[in-house]
């Protein structure tokens, strides 16, 4: 959601902040622009893409070694040019690029009319660096206070990076509730609102903390405070991300790549973690609070999309086999319930980018309760990894693609490692029962290739109902939240109205939707419930909805119903979802494409949700 670049240096910028909105593009946004300064300070910004910015400055003059770039989320004022950013102060001697949502900038706005100042956007940004320069001129500073006093004014989230015409080698960088990373190199630095655009460059990088302002000035050493006017040592990490994975590596798509990616991103999900042979599962992450996570006497899993859907994944693990009440919120309302919370309970936190507004505002509230948060992520670094008490990384690698995929079976991997901890240590699970538990998950990356394999299955029945307006997804159990996924996925890219549902429920109001035009997909493997989701598939036959199933391999029941069936390998039940949402991925993959959408930006949508 937004996307920051920045650079000051002896190279030239516009490559750098060009190249570093591209690899941006993921994020989600609706225009783009940046600044440069050569002399003058120079702002370029267009509604669409990084493309159309490129276009648009074909013939401008972009020489400069120092600027600030920005790809913009829609939030106050809609899309178009004038809203772009970055965004000037009133005198011109200063831009500003932001990602986040300033919450009092009606009443800030307001007082700066005033005061004489004019707006030419509707954009909270736009008070914020007329604000800055206000503090600037009346209290005589620089240019580094001027921002320290304005933001102890500000209240809301930002990611903010300014560029001063009277500071010519001067970055200044501030962050509270929006990511913000400061990358060094041998002679020049980098700002980016996450390592992506900047790992090519260098591998040395600062994770700013929230509250924390940073003067970035050209051959002198990074400068670091917060809006106390408390200094802070800068704490120097090394990136381990690959280049390589931030290509698209020969496919299509991102998305795409990342699908294929799955039986390496869950292999490395639990690669060191589990030992087959010793019967042993060690999450390193969490090992200090290990033992309040076996005694909890309850779990309250927190998360939005995607990740929600792998925490109700988590809830019937570890409800199944580590016996423990397990509670799944929807952190955009967990925060604002009053929910009730005690020092014993283990609120898990999950996220794929790990930086998840209404996630972390979730966490803040537990924390203030006295609970402890085990944080689940795959962005090192990121602001939940840094909030939590402890945790476990994916490891699933870069997720370019909005529409989650390896990060949903990741995040299911570590949740059926936790369980299997859980239950191990609390004696709820016999030791034959766990030795082929885990012998048949470190099985699952072989059998996600198998499944894979079902590609031109999946393409042909896409190209059946590629224009259909409406799916009803349907699964029962473990299945349940892959019935939730499906409709997820397909909703997200192919813009087809699509929703998922307990199977059982269908009875209760969505079978008045289903007719001859209806896709109904079915989660129906051989494990749990198989005789009961049978019976609701003669259900929707009997109303002549055209069935769709997921089955398991040597399937005839089923078969004998669906106008339409994949095959998946046999597994356990519990980590059914990890293979049956790989058909699910494919069939809206497929549908978007043959619909001509945008797979990998989907409209609308942002990778990295920062704002409520």
């Amino acid at each position: 959601m937004c996307g920051i670049i920045a650079y000051v240096g002896e190279k030239q910028a516009y490559p750098i902040l060009i190249k570093g909105l591209q690899r941006l593009e993921y994020r989600g946004y609706d225009s783009a622009g940046l600044a440069i300064l050569n002399g003058d300070l120079n702002i370029f910004k267009t509604k669409g893409k990084v493309s159309d910015l490129k276009d648009f400055v074909k013939d401008k003059n972009v020489k400069g070694t120092i600027g600030i770039a920005h790809t913009r989320w829609a939030t106050h004022g809609e899309p178009n040019n004038i809203n772009a950013h970055p965004h000037y102060s009133y005198s011109k001697n200063l831009a500003i690029i932001h990602n986040g949502i300033i919450e009092n900038y009606a009443l800030l706005k307001e007082e700066l009319i005033k005061r004489g100042y004019k707006f030419t956007s509707d954009t909270d940004s736009e008070v914020l660096i007329h604000l800055i320069e206000d503090i600037l001129i009346n209290e005589n500073v620089k240019i580094g206070e001027a921002v320290r006093i304005a933001l102890n004014q500000v209240i809301g989230a930002y990611a903010i990076v300014i560029i001063s015409k009277n500071e010519p080698d001067t970055l200044i960088a501030a962050r509270k509730g929006s990511p913000l990373v400061v990358g060094i190199g041998e002679d020049d630095y980098f700002v980016a609102s996450d390592a992506t655009p900047i790992i090519e460059y260098t591998r040395n990088v600062v994770y700013l903390e929230d509250e924390e302002v940073a003067v970035i000035k050209k051959g002198k050493k990074l400068k670091i405070w917060n809006i106390k006017n408390e200094h802070k040592t800068p704490y120097i990490q090394r990136l381990e991300m690959n280049l390589s994975s931030l290509e698209k590596g020969g496919f299509e798509h991102f998305m795409l790549k990342e699908i294929y990616e799955q039986p390496r991103s869950i292999r490395d999900s639990f690669r060191g973690r589990l030992d087959t042979k010793k019967s042993i599962i060690t999450l390193g992450g969490i090992i200090e609070y290990q033992q309040k996570l076996v005694n909890a006497k309850r779990i309250i899993i927190i998360a939005c999309g995607t990740s929600w859907h792998a925490g109700l994944v988590g809830e019937y693990l570890f409800e199944d086999i580590a016996r423990v009440p397990v509670e799944v919120e929807y952190a955009s309302e967990f925060r604002y319930r009053n929910p009730v919370i005690n020092e014993n309970d283990i609120v898990i936190a999950i996220s794929q980018s790990g930086e998840t507004a209404d996630t972390l505002a979730a966490i803040e509230l537990a924390k203030s309760k006295g609970a402890t948060i085990i944080g689940i992520c795959n962005v090192v670094g990121s602001s939940i990894a840094r909030a939590t008490h402890a945790g476990s990384f994916t490891h699933a690698g870069p997720e370019i693609g909005v529409a989650s995929t390896k990060a949903f079976t990741a995040q299911v991997t570590i949740l059926t490692l936790m369980a299997l901890i859980i239950a191990q240590e609390k004696g709820t699970i016999s030791k034959s029962r766990f030795q082929q538990i885990i012998n048949e998950l470190e099985a699952i990356p072989e059998k996600v290739e198998r499944t894979l394999k079902t590609d031109n299955q999946v393409k042909a029945i896409a190209s059946k109902f590629k224009d259909v307006r409406n799916f009803l997804y349907l699964g029962r159990g473990y299945n349940f939240p892959v019935a939730l996924e499906g409709a997820l996925k397909l909703k997200e890219i192919s813009y087809i109205h699509a929703e998922g549902y307990p199977a059982a429920e269908m009875k209760h109001g969505p079978i008045a939707l289903i007719d001859e035009k209806m896709p109904v997909v079915f989660i129906a493997t051989n494990k749990g419930c198989y005789n009961k989701v049978i019976s609701n598939i003669q259900e929707v036959k009997a109303r002549k909805g055209i069935i769709i199933a997921v089955v398991t391999e040597g399937d005839t029941e089923v078969k004998k119903l669906a106008d339409y069936v994949v095959e998946i390998p046999e597994t356990e039940e519990m980590l059914v979802p990890l293979l049956a949402t790989i058909p699910l991925q494919k069939l809206a993959y497929h549908i978007a494409v043959m619909r001509g959408c945008n797979v990998d930006q989907p409209r609308n949508l942002a990778k990295s949700v920062t704002v409520e």
